[in-house]
């Protein structure tokens, strides 16, 4: 590509997450445009497309990326169909913002993982957002400081609404503790050596069969304990909390106390009531910094291994879930290309 022109993206996917990503780039991102959206819904991906000058509407995504007016892919697809995308992607050489999960599970992630390095190169970014959020980047930076010594725990906690229809009891490790996974991972530089899934007895505002809320306790190459509450039918709103434990003290981010009032003899505030709200910002950083890398000849932010290291630690929480006890999680060597 010229880099002196906007980058040319293909989004792959064009449900919830897929059209607001076509309208971050067209409105909200800086030196990017969307040239191709490709759906297996024909016309939804051609509802889309109308809305934006330019851009053509597939249904196969291989044959979007073989179009000449297309530089870098957004995988926004479902998580099943991230593996295929992701090797037509390497069979262009074409960079790729993929959303999380890299796939669903370990074995498939290790094959896009092998394929991206017999490229020689990395290829791949995956879509944890967290990590361009303002308040998790700060605990970041202190951490990093070492101000407050070794970290010794992490605590989450993540609350949703309500659950989607489908929502099972497996999906609240895959779908929404797998952000706790890479956040633990990224704040701490440790690898995540095994899991324990603990469960108290199902809120009543669960559906039947949901195993809702669960307590996970995530232990460290590094000596640490995370832990993480999902809560994902609390029915107030939506929070993603942490707080770390330092032998010198302590952080806490997520309180959500941006505005608070006292009226009629009452303090508070409001609470997000879903993730679009509450890291709006975040995704717009995400694929900011995505653009101007790629515009670059970068790629920077979490990669492959990093979605690799996710999908095996999730693995072992679903087997803590439905077996019991602690699973310890297998992870292959981590590979020159990604240390």
């Amino acid at each position: 590509m010229d880099r002196r022109e906007p980058l040319r993206v293909a989004v792959i996917g064009t449900g919830r997450m897929g059209a607001d990503h076509v309208r971050r780039i067209d409105r909200a991102v800086s030196g990017a445009r969307v040239t191709a959206v490709v759906d297996i819904d024909a016309g939804r991906a051609e509802a889309v497309a109308a809305g934006v000058d330019g851009c053509t509407a597939h249904t196969d995504p291989a044959a979007a990326m073989a179009v000449a007016d297309v530089d870098a892919v957004l995988i926004a697809s479902s998580g099943t169909a991230h593996e295929a995308a992701l090797i037509a992607a390497f069979e262009h050489d074409l960079p790729v913002l993929c959303e999380k999960p890299l796939t669903p599970d370990a074995a498939s992630a290790l094959r896009v993982m092998e394929a991206e390095q017999a490229l020689g190169h990395r290829r791949v970014q995956v879509g944890f957002m967290r990590r361009y959020d303002t308040e998790y980047v700060r605990l970041k930076a202190l951490l990093e400081t070492g101000r407050l010594g070794r970290p010794l725990m992490l605590h989450n906690r993540h609350r949703n609404v309500a659950s989607a229809p489908f929502f099972t009891s497996a999906m609240l490790i895959t779908d929404s503790v797998a952000h706790e996974v890479d956040a633990t991972r990224w704040l701490l530089g440790h690898e995540i050596t095994a899991v324990t899934v603990l469960r108290p007895t199902p809120s009543a505002g669960a559906p039947e069969g949901l195993a809702d809320p669960q307590f996970v306790v995530l232990e460290t190459d590094g000596g640490a304990l995370s832990d993480v509450e999902i809560f994902v039918n609390c029915g107030f709103g939506y929070q993603v909390q942490a707080e770390v434990v330092c032998e010198g003290g302590t952080a806490r981010i997520g309180d959500g106390h941006a505005l608070v009032t006292h009226t009629a003899g009452h303090w508070g505030g409001t609470i997000a009531q879903d993730w679009t709200e509450r890291f709006a910002q975040a995704y717009d950083d995400e694929v900011q910094a995505w653009v101007d890398a790629t515009r670059r000849g970068e790629i920077t932010g979490p990669g492959t291994w990093d979605g690799y290291a996710a999908a095996a630690v999730c693995e072992a929480g679903v087997r803590a879930l439905e077996q019991g006890g602690r699973v310890e999680v297998d992870l292959v060597e981590k590979p020159a290309l990604y240390r």
